[in-house]
C-alpha cells in the first residue's frame, strides 16, 4: 500500500485507509471513545469540568465517524477545495476542543489526588488518552494544512 502525503484531492472507497493523514481517523476515533467511556465511568466531585470533556470526546468523536463514513461513501465528489477546507477545520476544531478538555481532565485529576481511588485511576487513564487524542488530531490538522495549501 502506497501512502500519499503531498495529494490535494480527498481520497474515497477504501483509499481512505492508505492515505496518510486520513488513516488517523482510526486512531481518533479509537482515543476519543476511550476517553469517552473513562470520563462517562468515573464518579467525580465537580461534574462541571466533566461536562466539557464528556461533549468534546462526544462531539469528535462524532465528527470523525461522520467524515470517515463520507469519505468512504465518496460524497465529497474528487475532493473540491471546499471539502479540503472542511476537513481542515473540523480537525482544526477537534484538535482545540481536545487541547483544552485534555488540559481540564489533567486539572481536575490533580485536584482529585487527595482522593486516592478508582475514580483517581480512571481520570489519569483519561488524561492519557485525551492526550493522546489531542496529538493525533494536531498531527491530522497539520497534514490536512499542506494538503490545503497544495489545493
Amino acid at each position: 500500500m502506497s501512502s500519499s502525503t503531498s495529494t490535494s484531492t480527498l481520497p474515497s472507497g477504501l483509499a481512505v485507509l492508505t492515505t496518510f493523514p486520513d488513516v488517523l481517523f482510526i486512531p481518533e476515533i479509537i482515543f476519543g471513545g476511550l476517553v469517552w467511556i473513562l470520563v462517562a465511568s468515573s464518579r467525580i466531585p465537580d461534574s462541571m469540568l466533566q461536562g466539557w470533556v464528556m461533549f468534546v470526546s462526544v462531539f469528535c468523536f462524532i465528527m470523525s465517524i461522520s467524515l470517515l463514513c463520507l469519505y468512504f461513501c465518496g460524497a465529497h465528489g474528487g475532493g473540491s477545495s471546499c471539502w479540503v477546507t472542511l476537513d481542515v477545520i473540523c480537525q482544526e476544531t477537534a484538535a482545540l476542543f481536545y487541547l483544552s478538555a485534555a488540559v481540564l481532565e489533567a486539572y481536575l485529576t490533580y485536584y482529585l489526588s487527595s482522593f486516592p481511588g478508582e475514580a483517581y485511576r480512571e481520570n489519569i487513564a483519561a488524561v492519557v488518552f485525551a492526550f493522546v487524542a489531542t496529538l493525533v488530531y494536531v498531527i491530522h490538522k497539520v497534514f490536512s494544512l499542506l494538503r490545503w495549501k497544495s489545493s
